[in-house]
């Protein structure tokens, strides 16, 4: 008899263990990288309180990303820093419909050491530089640097900035020497590095540098266009995933988003 009850409760215990086991969850998040410090946070918040989540973080390029979830690549919910790759996928029909919602602005900045002495005062003297740290022109903060040129007479207009080289940069700003990242956390740090004397970066990059490095200009809108982050569910997306999407859309979150420098957009 004691044999029995042993077996029992031997069988209870391998299918508590196999039930936790089934409720175990991974989730990826593939997130924009001026995105990467305040979305780790919530991450790492959302985690403690739900033990039994694992949130995966790709953290790169809004283009790359997109790339990714287009060859297939598991994604959950999709973080962009720009509309325009939001707007492949949908057209793609990769994002549930209902889902994106544009959850955050931020501004382009133009950067530098501090105490550099760079003659530099923004993008419209940025060719007196002898180095420059810019995004490609696939990733949006290249784009929107691109469109600002554009905007300010130093490049031709074009209908794809994305295809504007940095040998046609280099050429348009007098020969300066263009350092082309694939990143912008890449692009922040050749300029905190001092590889680079100047770059351009979204403002809320610059968290946590204040004392290294100095904003030379805030590009208005008017130039880049409107900086707008949108989040999504990708169709695979589960009731977990769903949980986390509205976690990082809640008001705890933006909260932590306004710490990190972003603006939060108004419902």
């Amino acid at each position: 008899m004691k044999k029995i009850k042993y077996l029992t409760v031997i069988m209870l215990l391998m299918l508590c263990l196999g039930c936790s086991e089934k409720e175990s969850k991974d989730v990826n998040l593939f997130i924009a990288a001026s995105l990467n410090n305040a979305v780790t946070e919530l991450a790492q918040e959302y985690m403690e309180e739900n033990p039994n989540v694992k949130i995966n973080i790709n953290a790169d390029s809004s283009g790359k990303l997109a790339s990714q979830i287009k060859e297939g690549y598991d994604c959950d919910i999709f973080f962009s820093a720009a509309q325009n790759k939001m707007d492949s996928l949908e057209e793609e029909s990769l994002v549930r419909k209902g889902s994106r919602k544009e959850l955050l602005n931020n501004k382009l900045v133009t950067i530098s050491l501090k105490d550099s002495n760079t003659l530099v005062t923004g993008l419209k003297d940025i060719g007196r530089a002898k180095s420059i740290a810019l995004a490609v022109g696939s990733v949006p903060a290249g784009e929107y640097t691109r469109n600002a040129l554009i905007a300010l007479g130093i490049l031709p207009k074009s209908d794809d900035v994305s295809g504007i080289t940095s040998a046609q940069i280099s050429t348009a700003l007098g020969g300066a020497e263009i350092n082309e990242c694939d990143n912008v956390s890449k692009v922040l740090t050749a300029v905190a590095e001092g590889a680079c004397e100047v770059g351009t970066v979204y403002y809320s990059d610059t968290y946590g540098y204040e004392d290294r490095l100095e904003i030379l200009e805030t590009v208005d809108n008017s130039l880049t266009g409107d900086i707008i982050y949108p989040i999504a569910l990708l169709d695979n997306a589960d009731n977990t995933a769903e949980d986390i999407y509205d976690f990082l859309c809640s008001d705890r979150a933006k909260e932590v988003y306004e710490k990190y420098m972003f603006i939060v957009e108004q419902e």
